[in-house]
């Protein structure tokens, strides 16, 4: 009973770093192309239906009375790990995620605006492989999530403007890991399957005295995605099914972080545009995921500590406008990680990284814009540390998000 206990608590210690990612252990913000040229500012600007996710008082300024905006990001990430005293490097498997959004905006009066989007703030696939080193924390995970976002806004004399938005946040993850038993042999195998439909809030303030600046504050509520009756299948040879049972019913509570930001914007001319931006992240809600099983609690249920820190983002970027028909953006930023030194593992390998950004967006026709965006990510070699199964080694990784939307205000 000892031993299967031991066993069952590896298994956990792995699915729970594994649902933080669910929680937000990899947060997109690629919610809007011409936020994502800047280096992902968003909230000093306005003008266009993408003001929803980045700071819901910009609802109340768009450029016409309507406007509709819709993208996607495919995102090509690689990493590669190198246990320590081992000279093979591992790199995952990792296929295209696809991070998407769409809004409509209109104003219904002169001072109030309304809007609704959808978009994905989470989501990640990673697939390390059955037979990879770290097999027992992590074989593969996918990862959904879709947040539903009605917003409404009011301008005061052109000058200040405030916002409101309900968040309805859909999630759905699926893992799979190695079980070992019999020594250091790996034989069997653990399946998680969990959702959760939960509700947050966001609201914003643009304040902009004059035509050259804007300034702008937003805040998004932490949002607990609970899972009730989550679906473990236990795939190991019968004689263990009286202490593990095959399938069993899982809770868990994972908390989604709250984000504070804030940006200003200066028009330095008819056509630069020079923008700056802060962005904390309240990560110290990780001090511990538990998961609580139906089945055979004494056993199986494990609370386990995560120790996440704060993060605070810095980012800087530019818009020119070369004429009537193309626009010109760049950015950078610097993300530090949140992850706690002695529990980083494979399943959320975050690393500090250093971004830069680009983007163009193009006019055909009146009101209408292609817009484009490339986003990269680099990260330094780093020796991480997964304490509970003594799992350490080398991390490095890249990241290249390419993306195209389309935007119409009328």
């Amino acid at each position: 009973m000892k031993f299967m206990k031991k066993i069952v608590t590896l298994l956990l210690l792995g699915c729970l770093v594994s649902s933080s990612l669910f929680a937000g252990g990899y947060q997109v913000r690629l919610q809007g192309q011409r936020q994502t040229g800047m280096g992902l500012i968003g909230t000093s600007l306005y003008g266009d239906a993408s003001n929803l996710f980045y700071n819901a008082a910009g609802l109340s300024k768009l450029n016409g009375k309507f406007s509709f905006a819709a993208g996607f990001s495919p995102i090509f990430n690689e990493i590669a790990f190198r246990l320590e005293n081992d000279p093979v490097t591992v790199y995952n498997d990792n296929p295209v995620g696809t991070p998407f959004s769409v809004y409509g905006s209109m104003m219904i009066t002169k001072r109030l605006g309304f809007g609704i989007g959808a978009y994905t703030p989470y989501g990640s696939t990673a697939i390390w492989g059955n037979d990879w080193v770290g097999a027992t924390l992590i074989q593969d995970l996918s990862l959904q999530a879709v947040f539903i976002q009605p917003t409404i806004s009011y301008n005061f004399a052109d000058v200040v403007s405030i916002g409101a938005g309900l968040v309805i946040a859909s999630g759905e993850v699926e893992l799979n890991k190695a079980i070992p038993y019999n020594g250091a042999e790996v034989k069997g195998q653990i399946t998680l399957n969990g959702k959760t439909t939960e509700y947050g809030y966001n609201v914003g303030l643009l304040i902009t005295p004059n035509k050259k600046w804007a300034i702008g504050a937003n805040y998004r509520s932490e949002i607990i995605m609970s899972v009730q009756d989550g679906d473990a299948t236990f795939t190991i040879p019968g004689s263990l099914y009286s202490i593990i049972p095959a399938n069993n019913k899982f809770d868990a509570d994972l908390p989604l972080p709250a984000n504070f930001d804030f940006g200003l914007s200066f028009k330095a001319s008819e056509k630069l545009l020079l923008a700056a931006e802060i962005n904390y992240v309240f990560w110290d809600v990780y001090d511990s995921l538990n998961f609580t099983f139906k089945k055979m609690p004494a056993i199986l249920n494990s609370s386990n500590p995560r120790l996440y820190s704060n993060t605070l983002l810095t980012r800087v970027g530019a818009e020119y406008t070369f004429n009537e028909v193309v626009k010109g953006r760049a950015g950078i930023y610097y993300d530090p990680t949140p992850t706690h030194e002695e529990y980083f593992s494979p399943e959320t390998p975050s690393l500090s990284s250093f971004a830069f950004t680009l983007g163009i967006s193009l006019y055909p026709i009146e009101n209408f814009a292609i817009d484009i965006s490339y986003l990269q990510l680099e990260t330094k070699q780093e020796f991480k540390t997964y304490k509970p199964s003594n799992f350490q080694g080398d991390y490095k990784s890249r990241t290249l998000i390419p993306g195209v939307g389309l935007t119409y205000t009328f």
